[in-house]
């Protein structure tokens, strides 16, 4: 077992940081530096990403959690506790994506895929992560989102971000709503732990290459990963309940709900 962490860099866990943004995000709060607790719900991936980071001198630790199994984030919880007495940092980056169609052809089974990972699987892991968090001087939960979560621009069939053109603005099911729901979750988090000083913040890293998207983007892996890391290294007294978007600038865009 890893000894415990007795020095004063942040303790971060990112989900699903085997590979794509969760990974970069990983690998740049590595860089701070941070502890960096790599969940993966696939072992032999992530034990690869993790090592990869650790190669280049990051304190970055596997951590098998599949945010769909409650059993697996109490575990997880169980074995952070042990080695680092605390959780500064809980990016929920782990989701899926189902297949984009009209509304009324959406599969049902696809809609409950989407919930139990990218929904009830921020909120299991949060929950088993919470008494940590609370150990915490200043605490920080991102949670990714994405810009075709915002039902204001479905509403108007307009992406602020410019990645997909006026007129054509995903209206499908799944994912998206999915992403709704991760925002109107982030709002009530935030609420109940503003006074605890917990700041909980929705991040969209843009448009960036994943599998999901045929590995196409308007921004790198990079680049799309500063500002959720950005998010959860706040100073005491800044923002929480908010829901930004990533750009080329690296200070991020607000994004209407």
């Amino acid at each position: 077992m890893t000894s415990h962490t007795t020095t004063n860099a942040p303790v971060a866990l990112v989900t699903g940081a085997n590979k794509g943004v969760g990974h970069a995000i990983a690998r740049q709060l590595a860089a701070l530096p941070a502890t960096v607790y790599l969940g993966a719900r696939d072992e032999d991936r992530g034990r690869t990403a993790a090592a990869e980071l650790t190669a280049n001198g990051h304190d970055v630790r596997f951590l098998h959690l599949d945010v769909t199994d409650t059993a697996t984030a109490d575990l997880a919880a169980k074995r952070i506790e042990e080695e680092a007495g605390r959780l500064d940092i809980l990016v929920n980056n782990a989701g899926i994506s189902t297949p984009w169609q009209p509304p009324s052809q959406t599969p049902l089974d696809d809609m409950r895929r989407s919930f139990e990972t990218n929904v009830l699987g921020v909120i299991t892991v949060t929950n088993a992560m919470l008494p940590l968090l609370r150990r915490s001087e200043a605490a920080r939960i991102v949670n990714i989102s994405s810009v075709i979560g915002s039902l204001t621009a479905a509403a108007e069939n307009h992406d602020p971000t410019g990645a997909f053109p006026d007129g054509s603005f995903p209206n499908t099911l799944g994912y998206p709503v999915s992403k709704t729901a991760v925002n109107a979750l982030t709002v009530m988090y935030a609420n109940e732990l503003r006074d605890e000083g917990i700041l909980v913040n929705a991040v969209s890293p843009n448009w960036v290459p994943t599998d999901a998207n045929g590995h196409t983007g308007l921004l790198t892996l990079e680049q799309g990963a500063r500002l959720p890391v950005a998010m959860a290294t706040l100073p005491d007294g800044g923002p929480t309940g908010t829901f930004t978007c990533a750009d080329h600038t690296g200070s991020g865009l607000a994004l209407p709900w």
